[in-house]
């Protein structure tokens, strides 16, 4: 996958709902507005940019967004393009990172990742909210059982899984098994159901998605917490 591009394009349609109200409720972010998804937004990219040029994870400052709207959308589409120009690089590069690889790659794929969640949380803000890319959707779902819920284990967030429940997208034909042994149930669904389901913007037992087995079972293994 072509992650620097996905990036580009997440990035700038996040920045184009910036010119909805900013003080829309964000729902699934507690009780952010608009205006603090965008503090957060570009914080994040200045943040990875750090990572990249600099080696640490330090540096995390929200509070430098401005509140003036042009100025707030000036200041991110700046933060935007200087995340890019840090990622065009070897993505085998060394960067700090939170989970494994630490390279370059691993941000540009978790930048896309992010981005493409709060671009969904920012045009469902101001009731706009546009389809995901199918691909990048499926490589989401993968990513939060490849990465995102081995490191809530990891961090004693979250237990290991004593069953499986495998995990099907209908749309782009992506299949993933997450614990261990014969899967006790199976749920299918388009990736972006899926994605949206695991990271909490849609409940686990959405009619949005199909359950087939041990469907109690199953949510039991689903409830992680997966994700941060």
């Amino acid at each position: 996958m072509d992650y620097l591009a996905a990036l580009r394009r997440e990035l700038d349609a996040f920045g184009a709902a910036l010119d909805g109200d900013l003080s829309a409720s964000v729902e699934h972010c507690g009780d952010w507005t608009l205006f603090e998804l965008a503090a957060h937004m570009g914080a994040g990219n200045l943040w990875v940019v750090t990572a990249v040029e600099e080696g640490h994870g330090n540096d995390y400052d929200e509070g430098a967004a401005p509140r003036d709207q042009a100025a707030l959308e000036a200041w991110y589409a700046e933060t935007a393009n200087t995340l890019v120009r840090a990622l065009s690089v070897d993505p085998s590069t060394d960067a700090w990172t939170f989970f494994p690889p630490h390279t370059v790659g691993f941000w540009r794929r978790r930048r896309s990742q992010e981005t493409l969640m709060h671009r969904w949380d920012a045009e469902n803000a101001v009731g706009s909210a546009t389809p995901m890319d199918v691909a990048l959707a499926a490589d989401g779902v993968a990513e939060v059982f490849d990465t995102m819920a081995p490191r809530m284990i990891a961090r004693g967030h979250a237990t290991e899984p004593e069953q499986a429940v495998r995990i099907i997208a209908t749309d782009s034909g992506g299949s993933w098994t997450y614990g261990p042994g014969e899967p006790i149930a199976e749920i299918s669904g388009r990736a972006e159901d899926l994605l949206l389901m695991l990271w909490g913007r849609k409940p686990r037992d959405t009619d949005s998605v199909a359950w087939t087995g041990d469907r109690e079972a199953g949510l039991r293994v689903l409830a992680g917490p997966l994700v941060p």
